[in-house]
Formats: structure tokens, C-alpha cells, sequence
């Protein structure tokens, strides 16, 4: 596991968190989900090529 994927997740956690509490603050709780979901979707973009070089190692071990 590369710990620079691990420091890059949770800044996104960090920075997303933050962002929804000063928004929650302001009244905004619309926009504070919205922001929350963006989030997610970038985790989730910065893990798609780890899980597809995953399921690569995996074919190649098992011969698939």
C-alpha cells in the first residue's frame, strides 16, 4: 500500500470536512451535501486505477 495514496485520501477528508462544517455554519446544508458527494466521487476517482491494477494482478495470478 503506497502511503502517498493514503496522505491524498484523507486530505480530500480533511479539506471536505472542513468545507461542510464552515457551510453548515453559514445556513448553506444544501450546498454542504453537494460538496460531500464531490468528495466521495474524487476518492472514489483516485481509487478506480488502484482497483483496476488490482484486478490485473489478480488475472495474472490466477491465469484468467
Amino acid at each position: 500500500m503506497d502511503v502517498q495514496l493514503i496522505i491524498k485520501i484523507a486530505g480530500v477528508g480533511l479539506i471536505t470536512a472542513v468545507c461542510c462544517q464552515i457551510l453548515n455554519k453559514t445556513g448553506r446544508d444544501e450546498q454542504s451535501v453537494f460538496l460531500s458527494l464531490a468528495g466521495i466521487v474524487i476518492v472514489l476517482f483516485i481509487l478506480v486505477e488502484k482497483i483496476g491494477a488490482l484486478f490485473e494482478t489478480m488475472r495474472d495470478v490466477f491465469g484468467l
